[in-house]
């Protein structure tokens, strides 16, 4: 236990990424009965069909789960209204500042974690009443910052006292025991649970992942503000040459437009967006995802414990 599980009220400080089109109450409600914090994204999804959603989830699980709120969705009110109503315990964010809606979440004792890039932004969200912080480096899959998760999470934790996840590069014991010794209080982890035998998107997605390499990821939209990272396909490498080309961010937008539904409902995975971390290539299994919480305990006990005896072994030979 720790200041997030004590929090949260969760066994394991693990959190699962919530990630549009993929995160949704089946996978979300598997990680939470596997003793961390599984997550449902509302991304761009209707109200209503975020309420379906976290109903389905409690019919699976009574242990606490959070939603993710992505702030620049047209319906963000009626979401942030939504999650309220329902009773969720945790919300995180993204995309965006969710002061607006602070107020009618702490009335409902939830608690609000917001995903953040850089250091500016964790001390403002911290002022406006966040518990804590998600401190996403910029290896993550999805939309990202420019910092990596190494520089990004000790910085953040030196200049806020409230606790901090590290997300971005982490698939293993040993990255979750880096992050630890960065100074966070816990890791939230996407692209080893699109593997998750819980996790519904198309075995193409899968497929794709699990034979991914280490360079196999590459980052588009860094001309238009909004940088994503996925897996190189068709789509990247049209979307990379059009913005080498200056094409407007009309065309761009065009391109793009509904590129995730493609790859995660409907398996095209050559011009549709396959969102993934560039630690995709360490992932080479399916497993359930109580064997991968299970196995991220052991490793991180393992990896612990052998780094405590090799530095004692060398200060006292």
């Amino acid at each position: 236990m720790n200041s997030i599980c004590d929090m949260l009220g969760i066994k394991y400080p693990i959190f699962q990424g919530g990630m549009a089109w993929v995160a949704n109450h089946a996978i979300a409600a598997a990680v939470s009965e596997a003793g961390g914090l599984g997550i449902i994204a509302a991304g761009n999804a209707p109200a209503d069909w975020l309420r379906e959603e976290i109903r389905a989830c409690k019919k699976i699980t009574n242990k606490p789960f959070g939603v993710n709120v992505m702030l620049l969705s047209p319906y963000a009110d009626e979401v942030a209204k939504v999650v309220a109503e329902e009773g969720v315990k945790v919300v995180t964010t993204g995309a965006g500042n969710p002061g607006k809606y602070m107020d009618l979440w702490k009335e409902k004792g939830m608690k609000v974690i917001p995903v953040v890039p850089s250091v500016a932004i964790a001390k403002r969200m911290e002022k406006g009443g966040a518990d804590a912080v998600i401190a996403e480096g910029g290896e993550s899959g999805g939309h990202i910052g420019e910092l990596t998760t190494m520089v990004l999470v000790p910085q953040v934790v030196d200049a806020v006292s409230i606790p901090v996840i590290a997300a971005g590069g982490i698939a293993d014991g040993r990255g979750f025991a880096a992050a630890m010794m960065l100074g966070a209080e816990a890791v939230q982890i996407g692209t080893r649970f699109l593997v998750a035998e819980e996790c519904k998107i198309h075995e193409a997605y899968k497929e794709r992942v699990l034979k991914a390499t280490d360079i196999d990821t590459v980052v588009t939209g860094r001309s238009t503000g909004h940088p994503v990272r996925g897996l190189r396909n068709q789509l990247t490498r049209s979307y990379l040459q059009m913005e080498k080309d200056g094409a407007d961010l009309n065309k761009l937008e065009q391109l793009g437009a509904g590129a995730l539904y493609k790859a995660v409902v409907e398996g095209n995975v050559i011009n549709g967006a396959v969102m993934a971390g560039q630690i995709a290539g360490l992932i080479t299994k399916r497993q359930t995802a109580q064997e991968i919480v299970d196995e991220l305990m052991l490793d991180l006990k393992e990896v612990m414990e052998a780094r405590v005896r090799q530095i004692n072994e060398e200060l006292y030979k």
